[in-house]
């Protein structure tokens, strides 16, 4: 009898011992308003049932508080952080936070994110890479294109400069008669480089302003362009409407429109403006183009 109750005091000590380890190892959660209305998120801990979850002093090499959360109790989250190896905490108070991989979320009741995986951070940063290169890459395609549209336009338009309709010897004669019209009538007009009309020009802007309304023909901007279009006469059978040229026969530098009796229309320089000049050997040009 004296052995029975014995042992019956021994185990109620040893309940009443176990008990009270559990009050202190175990936090119970902070339902106060200010907990509550700080929280973004709430949880479950969903362990082990009769088990508890550490709790540690920080989530980057913090120290177990010698506390513990048990299985199935509620929590307000105040925070959420990403540790050195990619595993999720969470906040629960002041200095208090546990493994995210523990909890449930409380509306959804299924688990939370607990880790960004290394292959997901990488499969993230390639996705961004890969998004900016397709968009340089589309960007450069655009600005070929864009290139390659202005190359074949300016090939069309040469192509037409370069390749006028042959006209009858009667049309030709007409046309050139326009154009040295045209080209007289400019006489007084204002030099300015890089002006095209209506009243200043340069020498080749007055050129292309002559030939388009005198005579329908589009002739390139410059100097170097409008050498290439035509055919080439020698200086001793130049026609008025013919183009005369100064400088490099590819690349000359000035230009003028044959009126006849061996003189010739030019914009000549800001202080003459365009005016009428006789060809001498000083001021010979040195190649002729037909147009016409």
């Amino acid at each position: 009898m004296n052995i029975k109750n014995n042992f019956v005091k021994v185990a109620a000590a040893a309940t009443l011992t176990l008990t009270s380890v559990a009050a202190v190892n175990t936090v119970k959660p902070d339902l106060t308003n200010a907990a509550v209305q700080a929280a973004t998120t709430r949880v479950k801990i969903n362990y082990v049932p009769g088990y508890g979850v550490n709790i540690w002093t920080n989530y980057n090499h913090g120290h177990f508080t010698g506390q513990r959360v048990q299985h199935g109790t509620t929590w307000n989250v105040l925070d959420r952080k990403t540790d050195k190896k990619g595993y999720i905490w969470y906040k629960i108070g002041t200095h208090k936070w546990i493994k995210a991989n523990y909890t449930v979320s409380v509306d959804k009741n299924i688990p939370m994110q607990t880790k960004i995986t290394r292959k997901k951070k990488t499969l993230i940063a390639l996705s961004t890479t890969a998004k900016k290169r397709k968009a340089k890459a589309k960007k450069s395609k655009v600005a070929k294109i864009r290139k390659a549209k202005q190359i074949v336009n300016a090939t069309r338009k040469k192509t037409t400069t370069a390749a006028p309709k042959k006209l009858t010897s009667t049309q030709a004669s007409s046309k050139a008669a326009a154009v040295v019209a045209l080209a007289k009538q400019m006489v007084g007009k204002g030099y300015v480089w890089g002006a095209t009309g209506l009243d200043t020009f340069d020498c080749s802007g007055l050129v292309q302003y002559v030939y388009q309304h005198a005579a329908g023909t589009n002739l390139p901007r410059t100097t170097y362009d409008q050498v290439k279009v035509g055919q080439e006469v020698p200086m001793d059978q130049v026609q008025a409407g013919d183009l005369l040229f100064w400088g490099s026969a590819t690349t000359p530098y000035h230009v003028g429109i044959y009126v006849g009796n061996n003189q010739y229309v030019n914009a000549a320089t800001p202080e003459q403006g365009t005016i009428i000049q006789t060809m001498t050997s000083y001021y010979y040009p040195t190649i002729a183009k037909r147009i016409l």
